[in-house]
């Protein structure tokens, strides 16, 4: 069983960043790929960005690409994402979640473990 626990979240102006972090529980972190998600009110739950078990591969939503980094931390059990240039469009509850395998995929089905969420607000 793995649990995720995000925090970071908060209120910015249009222009500013936040990193968001995801401290797993558990001794497989390492061993499993991971991914970020977001869900705007009313709108379905979005990919954001997923990287390896490794670190080494990371892969993005265009919507997010050159504006957001993942990164992991394996000996903290932690992954992060940086997300700079933020806009008013990227208000929502973010997600963070863990895959059952090394491989990362921006497949929602493939996560098995998710994290209660954080908000991000972003004011115009």
């Amino acid at each position: 069983q793995v649990q995720l626990m995000e925090s970071g979240g908060g209120l910015v102006q249009a222009g500013g960043s936040l990193r968001l972090s995801c401290a797993a529980s558990g001794r497989t972190f390492s061993n499993r790929a991971m991914g970020w998600f977001r869900q705007a009110p009313g709108k379905d739950r979005e990919f954001l960005a997923t990287i390896s078990c490794g670190g080494v591969r990371a892969e993005y939503a265009g919507s997010v690409k050159g504006r957001f980094t993942i990164s992991r931390d394996n000996a903290k059990n932690t992954v992060y994402l940086q997300m700079n240039s933020l806009k008013p469009e990227d208000t929502a509850v973010y997600y963070c979640a863990a895959r059952g395998a090394c491989s990362p995929t921006y497949y929602e089905s493939e996560y098995s473990y998710w994290g209660q969420g954080t908000q991000v607000t972003v004011s115009s």
